[in-house]
This record gives structure tokens, C-alpha cells and sequence, in this order.
């Protein structure tokens, strides 16, 4: 049930993304999902499949690894789907009952699952890319100008980064309790949908019990370690922007500009 889910994950290696400054990719990041939903035709929507695919490549992930990313969305975007189908009024070419399934919901709910699918391709790109520390490092650099503000900016940074770390070691303690669940006799699909509410239950009790555990040992290994926060820290390793970098975020400016620009002038 969880196996094969790489949501939060990340992947070791040295290949042209991998290396790219953290500051960059969190940037690109958010001009592509910008640029994901900005875009509303058909050729818009083929460029930035194209360059998620590009990408992909260069970050030496494989293909199926990638798309594991998308295991805890399925029941989201096919429903999503549906309801874009079945509720978009328009010219009917079936009908069911009731409902009918429209020509124009058809389109619709198809470039809205192709927009969540990319959304949640480009954000696994990022993590799966990038280790805990840098992607700390990169977010805390990126918000230093707004504390200023009064923003305390590594602590934001540190606990987005931790959150969204906690997601695969969830998931792995989840499918523990699930495969151990089943042992005992558990039967989480039989049923109607109360039944199998009511299933879900025995998972969500250890599991929320697991997450607390973790979130006191975290604590106390902070605690240990004499964490206060980013004030006087120094780093081993220093951020800084090579030409690679300068050459990405060009192009993720351009391809947001291109975009914008089908957008209203296409």
C-alpha cells in the first residue's frame, strides 16, 4: 500500500541537478509551478511537459521513481478529474442518468490532472535533488531579506524543511503498521465505506503516536546539541551561484515569460 511512495524523499548523486545551487532549484521551482498555472493552451502546456521531462533526465531519476511521487495524489486527481467531467456544463457526449459527460469537461478536467500532475512532478524534482541541509540552507538565504521584517528566517526554513522530511519516515512507519495490521487478521478493503473508516482507525492511532515519539526525540537531540536557532551559526559548506545557475534560472525566467506571453498575446 506504501511501498514505492518517494514523496519527501532524497536521492544521493551528482548529476547536473544534483549539483545546481539549492537557491536555484527552489527558484525554478516556483517560476515552473507559476508557469504551470498560468498556462491555459494546449502548446503552453506541451513546453513545460517537455521541459519537466528534460529535466527529469538530467537529474539521473529514474522515470518510475519520479512517478512514485505521484502514488499519494491518485485519489485526489481522479477525482478531480471526475468531477471536471461530470459537472462542467457543455455540449453532452454521453449521458449517464443525471449526469453527462461534456466535451469541454472533458478538456478541462484533462489540462487541470496534466497541471497536478506537473505540480507535483516539479516539487519532487526539488526534494528528491536536494539533501535536508542545503534545501534548509537554500530556503533560509532565499527569506534572510525578510527578517528585516521580523521574520526569523532560519526557524521558518528549518521547520519546512523538517515537515517535509517527516513525510517518507510517515510513510514507511504507516506501511509497518499496515503490513502488521494485516498479520493480525486486519481486513482494511472488505466492506462498506463505513467498515473501512472504521478500518483506518487501528492505523491512525499508532501512527499519530509514532509522529509524536519522533517529535520529542527530535527535540531532545536539538536539546542536546545546543540548538539556538540560526543566530552566529556558520556553515561547512558555502551557497554560491556558478554559471550552470545563472543559465537555469534564465531559462526558467524566459519559459515563464514565453508562457505569460501565450497567455495574453497567444
Amino acid at each position: 500500500m506504501f511501498e514505492g511512495i518517494t514523496l519527501g524523499q532524497y536521492v544521493p548523486g551528482q548529476s547536473f541537478i544534483h549539483r545546481l545551487d539549492p537557491r536555484t532549484k527552489i527558484l525554478c521551482a516556483f517560476l515552473a509551478m507559476l508557469a504551470v498555472l498560468v498556462a491555459n493552451r494546449p502548446v503552453a502546456i506541451i513546453l513545460l511537459t517537455l521541459l519537466t521531462l528534460l529535466f527529469t533526465g538530467l537529474s539521473g531519476l529514474s522515470l518510475r521513481l519520479v512517478a512514485g511521487t505521484l502514488r499519494p495524489f491518485r485519489v485526489i486527481l481522479a477525482v478531480t478529474f471526475i468531477l471536471q467531467v461530470f459537472f462542467t456544463p457543455g455540449e453532452a457526449l454521453l449521458a449517464l442518468g443525471p449526469l453527462a459527460v461534456s466535451r469541454e469537461g472533458l478538456e478541462l478536467g484533462a489540462v487541470i490532472l496534466w497541471r497536478l500532475t506537473l505540480l507535483v512532478i516539479i516539487s519532487s524534482l526539488l526534494t528528491l535533488t536536494t539533501s535536508p541541509v542545503k534545501l534548509t540552507a537554500g530556503l533560509e538565504s532565499l527569506l534572510t531579506p525578510l527578517q528585516r521584517f521580523g521574520v526569523p528566517a532560519h526557524e521558518l526554513a528549518m521547520m519546512m524543511t523538517i515537515a517535509l522530511r517527516f513525510v517518507p519516515t510517515l510513510l514507511e512507519e504507516a506501511g509497518q503498521v499496515y503490513r502488521a495490521q494485516q498479520s493480525r487478521g486486519a481486513a482494511f478493503t472488505r466492506g462498506g465505506p463505513v467498515r473501512r473508516l472504521q478500518g483506518v482507525i487501528p492505523l491512525l492511532v499508532p501512527l499519530f503516536a509514532g509522529a509524536f515519539r519522533r517529535a520529542e526525540d527530535l527535540t531532545t537531540a536539538m536539546e542536546i546539541r545546543c540548538y539556538r536557532g540560526g543566530a552566529n551559526r556558520t556553515r561547512m559548506h558555502q551557497l554560491k551561484f556558478s554559471r550552470n545557475d545563472w543559465l537555469v534560472l534564465l531559462l526558467a525566467c524566459l519559459t515563464l515569460a514565453v508562457i505569460l506571453a501565450l497567455r495574453w498575446w497567444g
